[in-house]
């Protein structure tokens, strides 16, 4: 069965002019709709303000020559046509909110009408699937002879031919700020570099991807900008299904996943569809994926690679095509080792991992993320929450500080806020809210078990390096690179790891020292800090 097809161009203020002696002249979108070989059973016009009553008469020529043509206007003004920026802006506004529905229709962009720059941005708009369809160009007759429409061609993008536009497109891309980037403060130079990846992997594959880190480090929180990245570029058309996987045990587990059937168990009173089936079309985020038991991901391997899976008590499969995202803050090469996680779907899901560095490693990203979750209390509360100069000195000065644990990661900076926006009179946070908040924190991290650094090592030196390094070098060395990751610089940790022992000392070279122990197990400090490399 033939889906509808839809074009979408925009309004030749020239090309289109009707008049007395219309019909014999060449009107690319009037006559788009005459081709036998081409039917358009919807045609997307965009106009300006001062074209309306143009637009409105090519819509009655149309409705002559091809009754079965819908044509819909959408004004769209440009104070500058020529304008690159503006009109791409302009253009990338309107696209992000069409409701495209490319499985059951099909879109051709028409790229002969508008200005130059106006067909440059449809096609950069086309080439990057925020317009989910291919280009048409449509070309005037050689001679106008009974009212020939001329021919039409639609384009394969070649991206070898266009190298120079798709350049002008990479520059305005890296101009501006990063899609996964927007609503995630920060400064750290290695955290952009990594987000910049995630972007470009999560904008061309639905192959699944791998969030690793400590809890709190914000893998949540960027899995539903993937979603919303994919879900802008018209590449999913389903909706985000997030599961925490630390809290299934049991039948519950294989339900919670996978569905079940009337009848499957005691108390599975009703069909149940399932996170995998509610995700179809979607972006399937399961968090804490290490906690599944080896059953369930042996079912789970199996809905990756097949799309198919049997819901608990039922002898159906059922299908769903979903995007994966799971996330860890396990070592999950370690529980494969240790039996507790299968090697198929590690392999299956690791095709691309990323590591989320805790707040500890991102010490320069406190202040913007202070500034965030202020904003975000104001707006939940509906009414300002800000810092007195000396209350926000003191507090950054804290937070910054390289005893600050940090062990609940963003969530621990959430909630600092949130307690003192909360107590503070009028939302304005004094020193004695702040001194307040800083003795719950060091309380709390004291009874908290601090991250040794064991997982730091592992990722700067690998298990057979570090297997040869002995136990009680080992604890000693963690300690070291904890307090190196944590520090500004190398002098920084000097002076906090020799705190004690340089007083005694007339002059002390703390910096050297330290660079020396690093040494002595093949470590540098752009290793600890790749950012200053």
């Amino acid at each position: 069965m033939r889906r509808p097809t839809v074009v979408l161009g925009i309004l030749g203020s020239q090309m289109d002019i009707g008049g007395r002696n219309r019909w014999d002249r060449w009107r690319p979108t009037v006559d788009l709709c005459r081709h036998d070989d081409l039917i358009v059973d919807r045609l997307e016009l965009i106009h300006g303000n001062a074209h309306t009553e143009l637009a409105e008469a090519v819509t009655a020529d149309i409705a002559q020559v091809s009754p079965e043509t819908r044509v819909r206007l959408h004004t769209l003004d440009f104070a500058d046509p020529w304008a690159f920026e503006e009109v791409y802006a302009g253009l990338l506004d309107f696209v992000r909110a069409y409701p495209f529905r490319p499985d059951d229709e099909d879109y051709l962009v028409h790229i002969t009408t508008g200005t130059h720059v106006q067909q440059i941005c449809l096609f950069l708009l086309t080439e990057s699937r925020y317009l989910p369809g291919r280009l048409l160009q449509t070309i005037p007759p050689a001679r106008r002879d009974q009212g020939d429409p001329g021919g039409h061609a639609i384009i394969d993008l070649d991206l070898a031919r266009y190298a120079p536009i798709a350049e002008r497109f990479a520059e305005d891309a890296r101009a501006r700020e990063s899609f996964l980037k927007a609503g995630i403060a920060t400064r750290n130079a290695a955290f952009n570099e990594l987000i910049a990846q995630i972007e470009q992997v999560a904008g061309v594959t639905r192959a699944p991807i791998l969030l690793t880190g400590p809890t709190g480090a914000g893998k949540t929180r960027l899995a539903r900008k993937i979603f919303e990245l994919k879900q802008n570029r018209h590449q999913i058309r389903g909706t985000f299904v997030e599961l925490n996987c630390a809290t299934l045990r049991g039948d519950a587990a294989m339900s919670a996943l996978f569905g079940h059937v009337r009848g499957a168990f005691t108390g599975a009173v009703r069909d149940r569809a399932g996170v995998l089936k509610m995700a179809d079309g979607g972006l399937l985020f399961l968090d804490e994926i290490g906690e599944l038991g080896l059953d369930e991901q042996a079912m789970l391997l199996r809905a990756i690679e097949d799309r198919v899976f049997l819901p608990v008590g039922s002898d159906r499969e059922v299908r769903s095509e979903f995007q994966l995202v799971a996330g860890t803050n396990r070592d999950l090469r370690a529980d494969v080792v240790a039996g507790r996680f299968r090697e198929d779907l590690l392999a299956r899901i690791d095709l691309w991992s990323f590591r989320l560095p805790g707040l500890r490693e991102r010490r320069e990203d406190i202040e913007p993320n202070l500034d965030y979750e202020l904003e975000r209390w104001s707006q939940r509360h509906g009414r300002k929450a800000s810092f007195y100069g000396q209350a926000r000195t003191a507090f950054l000065k804290f937070a910054t500080a390289t005893d600050a644990v940090w062990s609940g990661n963003f969530r621990d900076l959430a909630a600092a806020i949130e307690r003192m926006a909360t107590l503070a009179p009028g939302g304005r946070i004094a020193v004695r809210e702040v001194e307040a908040e800083i003795a719950r924190l060091r309380a709390a991290w004291s009874s908290t078990p601090v991250n040794t650094g064991d997982d730091l090592l592992t990722r700067l030196l690998g298990r057979e390096r570090l297997a040869e390094v002995d136990p009680f070098d080992r604890v000693q060395l963690a300690e070291v690179v904890r307090v190196c990751a944590a520090a500004r610089s190398l002098s920084d940790a000097g002076r906090t790891l020799f705190a004690a022992s340089r007083l005694r000392k007339r002059s002390s070279n703390d910096a050297d020292r330290l660079r020396k122990y690093l040494q002595r197990f093949d470590l540098e400090w752009a290793d600890i800090h790749p950012e200053d490399a």
